[in-house]
């Protein structure tokens, strides 16, 4: 931006002369043309950068657009839009397996998505997840909800939820989670995780593809029959009791029943017939929430950017978010590690683009060799390993079947 050198003047010794006044309103015009020109200069400047900045997006569907913006880093970021007035688009999180933990790249993930429950649009890769290596590959690291069912807990750092309307939010949450069985005292577990030994751990039927190798361990839960609803969700008093020991992983759990995994503490109080309470609170609570995907940290609040990091924020790298405003939400891509194409992003660096792409909030999702949005079944971004990486969860764009109004029967007159 141009500097402005400031009009200097000597006051006069005394202001009864005409010369005088006449003066100073000319050296004043003239400091104020120039003020306004200035100011001028300055917002036509930021018309041409937002103008030549901010990407183009052409629609792909009804309330689907995509844009492509190529800035001189190098980056290469892709940008889905989905319009949030329309009703048949809503946001579904996905496992490897749709509803069964384990690794698969994400075009998979969209392909298995059962048409039953609407057709994928785009999907973008989620959160961090366990390792090939690790004990449970594919375990999400942070909070999932699937249609109302508690799939993975919470680890108190931020993560992105759906309420009952299609709402999105971001909250920094943190598991309560307590078991008791029969007069013990209350622990707090894990779900559907490696069980190590420091806590009590609960297998649902999405960890029933991930356990088949394992040796069979732990003790069968069911529902004690005192009340209906989805096997295990959020806010919840589930009381259960122990049906057995395990003894084979051959079949899927079936829908109302767990497996117990459990230390020394736990170990003389589990046998047949035994009464379990499962409380699954979380601050803040989450009772309204219909789906949920963890990622981490939040990066855009009330339209500024948090100033949040996490390991290697300050690095460049490949990086997926999702953001929103009154009228969109944003799936948003940075590819990196590519000399030429696209360096990547650091944190702070994508939380600016995402305040310039008009995002009121977002949070960041899993980066790196996981980066990945797809639209229409096409990958648009280029992964940086030069191809798709498995991955544990997605979270997609879904237009479900339109709902017609049932046509009254005419029953035939007498």
């Amino acid at each position: 931006m141009r500097s402005h050198t400031p009009i200097l003047f000597e006051p006069t010794r005394s202001w009864g002369s005409t010369r005088q006044p006449r003066l100073l309103w000319t050296v004043s015009r003239g400091l104020l043309s120039r003020v306004l020109l200035g100011m001028m200069v300055v917002a036509w400047s930021w018309v041409l950068v937002l103008s030549g900045a901010l990407p183009e997006f052409r629609e792909s569907a009804p309330g689907i657009a995509v844009a492509h913006a190529v800035r001189d880093e190098p980056w290469s970021i892709h940008i889905v839009r989905v319009e949030r007035s329309q009703p048949r688009l809503r946001f579904f999180p996905s496992l490897a397996f749709h509803d069964r933990i384990g690794l698969n790249p994400l075009s998979d993930q969209v392909a298995l998505f059962p048409k039953s429950l609407g057709v994928p649009v785009a999907a973008i890769n989620g959160d961090f997840y366990a390792i090939e290596n690790d004990p449970m590959p594919g375990d999400p690291r942070g909070l999932f909800i699937q249609q109302g069912v508690l799939v993975s807990a919470p680890i108190g750092r931020d993560c992105l939820w759906f309420d009952g309307s299609g709402k999105p939010h971001i909250d920094t949450v943190r598991p309560r989670f307590t078991v008791r069985v029969g007069e013990s005292v209350p622990q707090e577990f894990g779900i559907n995780e490696d069980f190590d030994g420091s806590r009590p751990v609960v297998l649902t039927q999405a960890a029933s593809t991930a356990i088949e190798s394992d040796p069979p361990s732990g003790w069968i839960l069911s529902r004690d029959g005192s009340h209906p609803g989805p096997p295990l969700k959020a806010a919840q008093r589930l009381r259960a009791i122990v049906r057995g020991a395990v003894t084979h992983h051959r079949a899927p759990l079936e829908p109302d029943c767990w497996i117990l995994r459990a230390g020394p503490e736990l170990q003389h109080h589990l046998r047949p017939g035994a009464p379990v309470i499962l409380e699954t609170r979380t601050e803040p609570s989450l009772e309204g929430a219909v789906s949920a995907i963890g990622g981490g940290p939040a990066l855009v609040d009330l339209g500024q950017p948090t100033g949040k990091s996490a390991a290697r924020s300050s690095e460049r790298h490949p990086r997926s978010a999702f953001g929103w405003n009154e009228r969109h939400c944003f799936l948003v891509v940075v590819d990196g590690r590519q000399a030429g194409l696209s360096v990547g992003m650091t944190l702070a660096e994508l939380s600016e683009f995402l305040v310039e792409l008009g995002c009121q909030e977002a949070i960041n999702l899993d980066g790196g060799g996981s980066t990945e949005l797809i639209l229409d079944g096409q990958v648009l971004n280029s992964p940086c390993y030069g191809r798709e990486r498995a991955t544990a969860t997605s979270l997609l764009v879904i237009r479900v079947p339109e709902v017609r109004p049932e046509t009254p029967t005419v029953q035939p007159s007498p």
